[in-house]
């Protein structure tokens, strides 16, 4: 694979800095049941990182000494880490709101039938990559199968009141574009899906997300390969508007990784670009619990217009119309 931050870390991005820490996201390791061109995080299912019972401890420990009011689950497949279960669970004990960042596929995984009871029982929100309401596209992006697999999940979901209009179970998919290209406009892409999916298979959700692809990783070595990576960057710089500055996740958000250390994103996760503070090269978790990250500055490079370029892109879809 490619190694993508060479190309990057030469960069004109804009100075930003920190404000009040909302979002804590925990990347649980990198073991996946799908291999996704678009994948940033290159998991897999050969893929054996895990985090530490250790450091899920801390991940608890933190949550209940800070006032973050939002746990994000991530990996690859969060929920095939052992203990997925039991840190959902103590975060919902301490009033935390979770969010489980799901590949849908995962729900119909031998020893996972009862996933879909289990998130819907602890009010767990659903983030769900559907990266187009077209069989084709999705199969092509994410294996063939994976669309009538993601289908069948999404009723399984919908079946415990997941993105029903009276439930409280909140449901959203996520679109990628299938190359180097911006994503549509937000609002427009979620009513051609919500028709094309209600009409065709049943299917509610409550929201769309679109995300750009970012040039790391998986993705970033492929546009290397294909002699691409330089287009798509000129893309990204020539789309940035600054006024998505005032709303990226970084701002908000500090990263975990299966180890303990801290990130600005999960992008700079990937990156080896770890969270700075008062000149230090690399933080833990554990090192952060009662300290104020407000006015810290954030660690950026020329990926970082892949969430500022057009209408801007993060963890919760676009900044702005």
């Amino acid at each position: 694979m490619h190694a993508t931050l060479p190309h990057l870390a030469d960069t004109a991005f804009p100075a930003i800095s920190r404000k009040r820490l909302e979002v804590l996201q925990v990347n649980l390791g990198y073991r996946c049941n799908q291999s996704c061109l678009h994948c940033h995080v290159n998991a897999g299912p050969t893929r054996t990182e895990m985090m530490s019972r250790e450091n899920l401890q801390t991940v608890i420990d933190f949550l209940a000494a800070s006032e973050v009011a939002i746990l994000d689950i991530t990996g690859g497949a969060p929920e095939l880490h052992p203990h997925f279960r039991d840190l959902v669970t103590q975060a919902r004990a301490l009033g935390v709101h979770v969010i489980d960042r799901c590949n849908l596929t995962i729900l119909l995984e031998p020893g996972h039938e009862d996933l879909a009871e289990f998130l819907a029982g602890h009010s767990v929100e659903v983030v769900a990559s559907l990266p187009c309401y077209l069989e084709d596209n999705v199969d092509r992006q994410r294996g063939k199968g994976v669309f009538g697999q993601s289908i069948s999940a999404l009723r399984r979901l919908n079946a415990f009141g997941y993105g029903r209009p009276a439930s409280d179970l909140r449901l959203s998919l996520v679109y990628n574009p299938q190359g180097p290209s911006l994503p549509p406009a937000q609002g427009a892409l979620e009513e051609t899906y919500r028709a094309h999916l209600r009409a065709n298979f049943g299917v509610e959700f409550n929201s769309l997300l679109t995300l750009a692809n970012m040039p790391i990783q998986r993705f970033g070595s492929t546009l290397l390969s294909k002699g691409q990576f330089g287009e798509y960057m000129s893309l990204l710089r020539s789309s940035h508007r600054e006024e998505n500055l005032e709303q990226v996740m970084c701002r908000s958000l500090v990263s975990v990784d299966w180890q303990g250390y801290v990130y600005d994103c999960d992008f700079n996760q990937m990156l080896g670009l770890p969270l700075r503070i008062n000149g230090k090269s690399r933080e833990r978790l554990a090192d952060l619990i009662g300290r104020d990250l407000s006015g810290a500055p954030i660690t950026v490079a020329d990926h970082c217009f892949g969430c500022t370029a057009g209408q801007g892109s993060s963890c919760g879809g676009a900044l702005g119309e």
